[in-house]
């Protein structure tokens, strides 16, 4: 079975809206909640067990043609049966992935998403399928029972 988790900071000067409709630009979810911190700190999280609830991440990848540096991206962060990596909000928010190291390189902080699964190399052939002159040498389904 998968786990998504989905977590983004949303500091005071920032609009809890637009954290969310940047996080809705990579994920179909009705799982999201808004956690006060303090000091008019919040948090979104959304957590999924359906790994077709990726299918918007799935599909930018692809239409930015980046399938290469996010398969590099994630298989470096992969750590047994789990994958964490993370996104510049503000990237996200235009509809653009760009991923980053830590919270520092994007101004806002970033999103981080956590992917676990028994199946999690499958997951990441499905979202990042290896290319050759930037086109995939294979699609597959979303594992199922993933």
């Amino acid at each position: 079975m998968v786990y998504i988790r989905i977590e983004a900071e949303v500091k005071p000067t920032e609009d809890v809206s637009k954290v969310l409709r940047a996080i809705k630009n990579i994920i179909d979810s009705e799982n999201i909640k808004i956690e006060d911190i303090g000091n008019e700190y919040k948090v979104i999280i959304v957590e999924e067990t359906n790994i077709n609830s990726l299918k918007k991440l799935y599909s930018l990848l692809r239409r930015q043609k980046i399938l290469d540096s996010a398969r590099n991206i994630l298989l470096r962060h992969l750590k047994g049966n789990s994958v964490e990596f993370k996104l510049n909000k503000q990237a996200v928010y235009q509809g653009v992935i760009s991923f980053v190291e830590s919270d520092t390189e994007s101004p806002l902080g970033a999103i981080t998403i956590l992917i676990t699964s028994p199946k999690i190399n499958l997951i990441i052939d499905w979202l990042t399928p290896r290319t050759s002159r930037g086109k995939p040498i294979w699609e597959i389904e979303p594992p199922s029972d993933a």
